[in-house]
């Protein structure tokens, strides 16, 4: 079993920083492709970006690219969600989530087959 534990949320102003991370258990981390999604209040949770097992390749929706970055250290079994330049309609409950497809960038949330129970993130105007 697979258990995913995202930190690091908070209440920021606009233009300002935040990591989240996501502690990931279990000895094949790196087996997994690892997402964030984000949900906002009266809106359906949404694809924020992923990154694949070894780290090597990411993907961002056009709404965050260039503002936030995913990392992630095997070693630690850990993923980050850097996000700078925040913004008011970043405002969201952020999940971190797991996959072992990773053939393909995955955005659909029915293909993530474990996730964290959310972290908080506002952003004030």
């Amino acid at each position: 079993q697979v258990q995913l534990v995202e930190s690091g949320g908070g209440l920021v102003q606009a233009g300002g920083s935040l990591r989240l991370s996501c502690a990931v258990s279990g000895r094949t981390f790196s087996s997994y492709a690892m997402g964030w999604f984000r949900q906002a209040p009266g809106k359906e949770r949404e694809f924020v970006g992923s990154i694949r097992g070894s780290g090597g390749s990411t993907y961002y929706v056009d709404s965050v690219k260039g503002r936030f970055t995913i990392s992630r250290d095997n070693a630690k079994n850990m993923v980050y969600l850097q996000m700078n330049s925040l913004k008011p309609e970043d405002t969201a409950v952020y999940y971190c989530a797991a996959t072992q497809i990773q053939h393909i960038t995955v955005t659909s949330q029915r293909n993530y087959n474990y996730w964290g129970q959310g972290t908080q993130v506002t952003v004030s105007s």
